[in-house]
């Protein structure tokens, strides 16, 4: 089977495209033949996206294959997938994309994204996301959405060294960007009693030491999906507060696994962040629980399947 992967980034500490690379390596090991495209773009914030978009159709419309499936993994890399020769198209969206646009952009620009995307989904034979609370927010507008989960597979941390805790060190993993909150953790740091790295800008595996040597991770989103890092977090055994929005509480069950705070509440976070450092049982209760979470129900061994079946059916 020949499957065409399209995405606007393929590494990064988080987001659709590294998922994108690892389902690719994992239907390689399962003999499926997978290519992805690299498109180029222009890096500036505004037009990263639009650049993307025009430059992979025109790379689209010289490609001559047909592929068994073409897989868009983001709204704008469905404009591509369009030109694409392919049996099945299937498109994936981790976010409702016209509430990231709006938070980030103005209404007016929200308001055309809106009426466009509705369209654009329907390009696609099939629509999936990671999040049921996507899926919910899609069921709105009439769409129907595949819940397929996006794995953690926890070969990938053989290679991430056990180092000494750090007191008192917390640690945020994400991009610096508004919808992210990292605003917010920023504007606390001189009400709580830690230290805090910020890794916005890693490779993944010097983020993943540095999650590893820090007491919490910390998820002060304004707007998510389902932040592959809370997974990574859990894997490693280290404690996650995180905001009460998207997809978060799928994974964060407060105090059960972790803690759940509302967004946008810089006293909520500070008094969460001091409340956690010093309480050796809590955390080693939401480690302990997030870790059994995590195995029982995002390891490629439960998930494959459902992969496999995506593609074959």
């Amino acid at each position: 089977m020949n499957i065409l992967f399209i995405s606007p980034t393929y590494s990064g500490t988080g987001g659709i495209g590294p998922h994108a690379f690892r389902v690719a390596e994992k239907l390689r090991e399962n003999k499926f033949n997978v290519e992805l495209m690299h498109v180029p773009h222009i890096p500036i914030k505004n037009l990263k996206n639009l650049s993307f978009s025009m430059f992979g159709t025109i790379k689209a419309l010289s490609n001559k294959k047909t592929y068994d499936v073409v897989h868009a993994w983001n709204i704008p890399s469905a404009f591509i997938m369009k030109k694409i020769n392919a049996k099945k198209k299937i498109l994936s969206v981790h976010g409702v994309y016209s509430q990231q646009v709006g938070m980030l952009h103005s209404k007016i620009t929200s308001s055309i994204v809106s009426s466009r995307e509705t369209q654009v989904l329907d390009w696609a034979d099939v629509l999936t996301t990671d999040s049921k609370s996507v899926q919910s927010e899609y069921k709105k507008l009439g769409k129907n959405f595949v819940y397929v989960p996006a794995p953690l597979d926890p070969k990938k941390f053989d290679g991430i060294p056990f180092t000494k805790k750090k007191k008192n060190q917390i640690v945020y993993v994400g991009r610096n960007s508004f919808e992210k909150g990292i605003d917010i953790l920023q504007s606390i740091e001189s009400k709580i009693n830690v230290s805090v790295k910020y890794c916005t800008n890693l490779d993944w595996s010097d983020a993943m030491k540095i999650v590893r040597e820090s007491e919490i991770l910390v998820v002060p989103s304004r707007i998510e999906s389902i932040p592959q890092v809370i997974k990574e977090a859990f894997f490693l055994q280290i404690p996650v507060i995180a905001t009460d929005v998207g997809g978060n509480s799928e994974l964060v069950r407060n105090g059960e696994t972790g803690i759940l705070i509302p967004p946008e509440n810089p006293e909520e976070m500070i008094t969460a962040i001091n409340r956690l450092i010093i309480d050796e049982e809590t955390k080693q209760k939401l480690s302990k629980n997030a870790f059994e979470f995590i195995n029982k129900n995002f390891s490629w061994d439960v998930l494959i399947d459902k992969y496999i079946k995506l593609y074959q059916s």
